[in-house]
């Protein structure tokens, strides 16, 4: 492989030049056509940084990389917002186009690029193994299945469900259990023998053609192929039992029941009893669900679902992402995959999963049939996940607020603001985040009220958010703990601080652009009125908005207002604990930090302290009888 990094630290800017410089863009792409291969291979956009922010797999890398360029992507979607923050190229040219998808699936495993669609769930399903190479076999439990000529069976998306299958192998079969790949000989059996759960060709003499036998059993039982394993067992049974052999034919007899209770369990959704892989996907917003249903010989085996979260994100693009990503990782690649959306690389996808499996794979989207009812279940089962996912939950309730509270965005960044004072003296305001409906505590702010004096709620609150606007970073919306004339006087200062209306929201400098943010305003029920439950004022509306006691609305707005309240109070009262302690204790000569430290500590506040006779002062380490006098006589008025 050939890798080369051209200077193109210009060169993605170039697409969003204005076109008083023409010549420059024309110099700038020419320069990329004629450094660019035609072969296929990997690029890699990175930001200034030198971080990796997006890796592509082209056949041609020359006509993938110059589409990116021509024509210009509109800024808003997801390459638009890609190319904004791109400073440079790389590549690697490659040999074939299915080296291509290896190399691409291990640079997004390595470099997590944020506009790549991610597998996240990392995890690889476990499967059994069973070696028929060996004169010996036994089932193993591996996570990653080689080339190595074994059998593998699964994968199984529960490890309790391998378990049990396993269990019953076991039980019923009785391969040896030895840990070790090679068979090693015991002069004494293991306690698996001595609970007959175990054939021990380590210690006893048993002829490989009867193992064999043992084995091929278990390959029909794991294979689907119940039928034909109970028509052999019950075989084997009548001849026993011909021969007398009354105590053998007992034993096939309790293997057949043990096996039919089993196969009573299973769920056959293909009667063709083929290996399918049935891939279903379902969206909501920027959440993705997929979930891919595991048919084994006509029975379903397990399931696996995966999570993606990308906003602007195609269907088409998920379903291609995770093809590539999921079968890169060593998992068994059965004949058939069914797929629910349709996809732009088909044709290379499809051949990059026969060189991978080494057989032919078809790949195919079922519009009618039994297959199309396959794929309708993987769907079905995608969907439901997604409603029960609490990421959906969010989605929804952002939906709802907007709708019930009449705004005219979703109000993904709420901040709740609140106030609180002791008579007016130290004045506190706080400013609580929530994103998505959660906390986020990277944006709580705390005030101290500076202009403001007196018992004056609106002009602190005044006050308050125009030193909020000032740091900038505006939310969709502001939730005001109070009731109308709260709401009033936040919206005023709004409009007096954000003047300047522009296409795109609010210019606060001239460097800036901002949102106007909404405000809403929410207060308790008034009990003199007898009201039972809390209102939201809005802007323009004369009478509150009531809303059901259990409403999710509610109860998001009720639980911002709480959350500003609680932060206000611990605010003002460690402001007001601080206060007493430095304008008591600090102001008495010889009392320093330890001596002060002592004082609380032992006293606990300082109205005990201040009650205090000089025999309890000096009971404390480090205050003697001068000083307890000074202290007695600071609190008595007499300094």
């Amino acid at each position: 492989m050939l890798r080369c990094k051209p200077l193109l630290n210009s060169l993605v800017k170039k697409s969003e030049m204005k076109p008083s410089s023409p010549t420059q863009h024309e110099l700038n792409v020419n320069l990329l056509q004629k450094t660019l291969p035609n072969g296929p291979g990997v690029y890699s956009f990175v930001d200034p940084s030198g971080r990796v922010i997006y890796v592509g797999k082209a056949k041609n890398l020359r006509k993938r990389v110059l589409s990116y360029f021509r024509p210009k992507p509109e800024p808003s979607t997801k390459t638009g917002r890609m190319m904004k923050k791109a400073d440079g190229l790389d590549f690697i040219l490659t040999s074939t186009e299915q080296e291509a998808f290896i190399l691409e699936s291990n640079l997004i495993k390595r470099f997590m690029p944020r506009y790549n669609i991610i597998l996240r769930d990392d995890k690889q399903y476990p499967c059994l193994r069973l070696d028929i190479g060996e004169p010996f076999p036994r089932l193993a439990v591996v996570r990653k299945i080689k080339k190595d000529g074994a059998l593998y069976f699964g994968p199984f998306s529960s490890a309790n469900s391998m378990r049990s299958t396993k269990r019953i192998i076991d039980r019923v079969f009785k391969l040896r259990k030895c840990k070790s790949q090679k068979l090693q000989q015991r002069e004494r059996p293991c306690l698996n023998f001595q609970m007959n759960r175990c054939l021990a060709p380590c210690s006893h003499e048993i002829p490989a053609r009867e193992y064999n036998e043992i084995v091929q059993q278990v390959r029909l039982f794991l294979e689907g192929r119940n039928p034909e394993l109970i028509a052999r067992l019950k075989n084997d049974m009548d001849e026993a039992a011909a021969h007398l052999d009354f105590e053998v034919a007992a034993g096939i007899r309790d293997q057949i029941n043990a096996l039919t209770k089993t196969i009573e369990r299973q769920h056959v959704v293909s009667p063709r009893l083929e290996d399918q892989d049935v891939i279903g996907l379902a969206q909501n917003g920027k959440l993705h669900q997929v979930v891919i249903l595991f048919i084994r010989r006509g029975y379903l085996t397990g399931t696996g679902s995966f999570l993606f979260k990308d906003r602007s994100a195609l269907a088409s693009e998920v379903m291609e992402a995770f093809l590539k990503q999921y079968y890169s990782r060593e998992v068994f690649i059965p004949q058939k995959i069914l797929i629910s959306e349709p996809i732009k690389d088909f044709i290379s996808i499809r051949a990059w999963l026969c060189d991978l499996a080494a057989k032919k794979i078809v790949l195919h989207r079922p519009q009618r049939g039994e297959k199309r009812k396959l794929v309708a279940m993987a769907m079905a089962n995608a969907e439901n996940l997604l409603v029960g996912h609490q990421e959906a939950q969010r989605e929804d309730l952002m939906a709802a607020a907007k709708s019930v509270l009449g705004l005219n965005r979703t109000p993904r960044h709420i901040e709740g603001l609140d106030i609180s004072n002791l008579q007016g003296g130290l004045a506190v305001g706080t400013v609580v985040s929530f994103v998505e409906g959660q906390h986020h505590r990277q944006g709580y702010r705390n005030y101290r009220m500076k202009m403001s004096s007196g018992i004056d709620d609106y002009g602190m609150m005044a006050e308050m958010v125009e030193r909020r606007i000032a740091k900038g970073a505006l939310p969709d919306l502001f939730l005001v703990d109070g009731g109308k004339g709260h709401l009033a006087i936040v919206r005023r200062v709004i409009d007096q601080q954000m003047p300047l209306l522009s296409k795109d929201g609010l210019t606060i400098d001239s460097k800036k652009v901002f949102p106007v943010p909404e405000v809403i305003s929410i207060a308790k029920p008034d009990e003199n009125r007898q009201e039972q439950r809390d209102k939201i004022y809005l802007p323009g509306r004369k009478n509150p908005l009531i809303l059901r006691a259990d409403h999710p609305v509610l109860l998001l707005m009720m639980r911002i207002r709480d959350e500003a309240h609680r932060r206000a109070i611990m605010y003002h009262r460690g402001l007001r604990g601080k206060n007493l302690t430095r304008s008591d204790l600090n102001s008495i000569p010889g009392i320093g930090k330890k001596k002060k430290h002592q004082l609380l500590m032992y006293f606990k506040d300082i109205e005990t302290i201040s009650k205090a006779t000089i025999e309890d002062l000096k009971q404390v380490p480090g205050i003697n009888h001068a000083l307890a006098e000074a202290i007695r006589s600071y609190f008595s008025g007499q300094v």
